[in-house]
């Protein structure tokens, strides 16, 4: 859950809703998790910023919850490669915060390279004007293009702290909206009934009908390869997999659908590809890589195995 105050992980952003919180340090969970004063995922020391530093962007994922912060994948694929990454995931971005922050990121800390990653919830969460008691920025599609819309003032600051702390431990328990059909009718969104409180309550504020999530994700795609292309940064958008894709047949099937959907938008694009579901796939216990709902130390050593040993091809380099 995220926290507020001004010791909190996570402080306000007027462009992307919560960004991490400058010279934070503390243990979560039972991970330690230091925030340098660029505001990014400390990874370890490192040498200076050069013309090969790769920026990391994402969600929970990328960021590294559940490890410490020498057991993200950003900070083994720094150790593996030898170059500076820069880890700035944050969790609970949506895909839409995640372009949102490598752009800025982008002019502000000029890397060669940006790799994007996400998973299918990410899709889910720019259909959304808040998230989890946290408003957010989203993007309304007028005449085929993006219009940037900023976070708005969450509903929950009206309801008192402690029945806030119960409501959103008994709504972290519930099934994921994107699971209960959800239509527009007459402007209004008809969905289940955890859904709908969900939304009258402010813990998940719907903005869009449940699927346009992927439409936007393309039109974001188009800005990563705009990026791309103007300022001379390789891209490579990566997914990631929860670890329900390895227990559950039908909901893998959804999830990797959308998965490839974005990718195949991304290669149209000219960006380049990864896809963590083969390498996890011969493993003979692929649930193991992952700690609760996060990839563990392990899991988060091999995507940087993976992307170490495909970076190289991708980016045209000599290994």
């Amino acid at each position: 859950m995220l926290q507020e105050g001004s010791i909190s992980l996570y402080v306000h952003d007027e462009l992307l809703g919560h960004v991490p919180n400058p010279g934070f340090q503390a243990r979560h969970g039972k991970s330690l998790q230091t925030i340098d004063n660029d505001g990014l995922r400390w990874n370890g020391e490192a040498s200076p910023l050069s013309e090969r530093t790769i920026l990391a962007v994402g969600d929970s994922y990328t960021y590294g919850e559940e490890v410490n912060d020498d057991q993200t994948w950003p900070a083994y694929l720094q150790r593996l490669t030898g170059r500076r990454v820069l880890n700035g995931g944050v969790t609970g971005y949506g895909f839409d915060q995640t372009v949102l922050r490598a752009e800025q990121l982008a002019d502000r800390l000029s890397p060669s390279t940006i790799i994007v990653s996400f998973i299918e919830d990410n899709l889910r969460r720019a259909e959304m004007g808040t998230l989890w008691w946290r408003d957010k920025p989203w993007f309304a599609i007028e005449g085929g293009q993006l219009a940037y819309k900023p976070a708005g003032e969450p509903s929950w600051a009206k309801l008192p702290r402690r029945f806030h702390s119960y409501l959103g431990h008994w709504f972290h328990k519930l099934p994921p909206p994107q699971r209960a059909r959800a239509q527009l009718v007459e402007n209004k969104f008809v969905e289940a009934l955890p859904s709908r409180l969900q939304h009258l309550l402010g813990y998940c504020v719907r903005v869009h009908p449940v699927g346009a999530g992927l439409e936007i994700a393309k039109l974001l795609i188009r800005r990563l390869a705009e990026l791309q292309r103007t300022r001379g940064i390789k891209v490579v958008v990566m997914a990631q997999h929860p670890p329900v894709i390895w227990l559950n047949q039908s909901e893998a099937r959804r999830l990797r659908r959308a998965t490839q959907c974005v990718l195949d938008c991304a290669a149209a694009s000219g960006l380049a590809t990864i896809d963590t579901y083969s390498r996890l796939a011969v493993e003979p216990a692929p649930h193991r890589h992952y700690a609760h709902t996060h990839m563990n130390a392990r899991g988060n050593s091999m995507i940087a195995s993976l992307v170490a040993a495909t970076l190289p091809a991708l980016l045209g380099e000599t290994p």
